[in-house]
């Protein structure tokens, strides 16, 4: 564990992705250090006492207690939690209470359903979705009669990782087509993008950051070098705002963010899978 730093547990009996998406989205709001460990499938009595013992020694080895995020929904597996000296908050607590009431209802402690197998209609298309986007990565397919998105931008400024998001998360067929140096030298919109213009969203980045990207990648290549990262970004961003497409840059943007700003000014409209 490092110095100075506070231990955060995000337990589930399921995957811990709800758990571990609501804690570190509450954690950003203090400027705080965390150190943050997932424990998933925490569903029994020595599975919950096992996790004990790790927040334990986590709490042995810091002055600040560890913090417990939980989604486990067996009252008496969270009763245990209590043992570990620790803050332990339920993920779930503000909302249960206040929509039974509303709702007339009590909760329903179904184990891992907010990313289990649900709806398979809904996990196929994310599959297919998937797919379309490794296939029509990078522009390896240029057919894009299919596609409900299609990213363009320099090399590495974060394309795929986008598609495969919107892909995974929203089931939203996403192509990408890098913008090559020789496409930036003719000055014109590429012509397969052009046929797609109304489904068209470019990204854009900081050249420094392009450039430790690259060199990561490519140490020592021309393809690296500050002076054409610069040149690169900057041709795409004339091109971008002369052909009115939108653009948004990732430089310091989470994937999550540049895709709703995609999905939203494009205007398609789908709910979280």
């Amino acid at each position: 564990m490092s110095q100075g730093t506070r231990a955060v547990f995000f337990i589930s009996d399921g995957t811990g992705i709800t758990a571990e998406t609501i804690g570190r989205s509450t954690l950003t709001q203090f400027d705080v250090a965390f150190d943050a460990y997932r424990i998933p499938f925490v569903n029994s009595v020595e599975a919950a006492w096992v996790a004990v013992e790790r927040i334990r020694d986590a709490s042995d080895n810091n002055v600040e207690r560890p913090i417990v995020i939980t989604t486990v929904m067996d009252p008496l597996i969270n009763d245990i939690f209590a043992e570990a000296d620790a803050l332990v908050l339920d993920a779930f607590a503000p909302f249960i209470a206040p929509l039974e009431t509303e709702l007339s209802v009590p909760r329903q402690r179904h184990v891992g359903r907010a990313h289990g197998l649900v709806d398979l209609a809904e996990y196929e298309a994310r599959m297919a979705a998937t797919n379309y986007a490794m296939t029509h990565d990078d522009g390896v397919t240029t057919d894009y009669s299919q596609a409900e998105v299609v990213l363009t931008g320099v090399s590495r400024v974060g394309k795929t990782p986008t598609c495969v998001y919107m892909a995974l998360h929203f089931g939203v067929r996403a192509a990408n087509y890098p913008l090559l140096p020789e496409d930036l030298e003719t000055r014109r919109l590429p012509a397969q993008l052009d046929a797609v213009r109304e489904r068209l969203f470019a990204l854009t980045i900081d050249p420094l950051r392009l450039h430790q990207v690259r060199e990561n990648r490519r140490p020592g290549s021309d393809y690296a070098k500050l002076s054409q990262c610069r040149w690169e970004v900057a041709e795409a961003e004339r091109l971008f705002k002369r052909e009115r497409i939108p653009v948004t840059t990732s430089t310091s943007t989470s994937v999550e963010e540049i895709a709703s700003r995609v999905l939203d000014q494009l205007g398609i409209e789908r709910r979280l899978m």
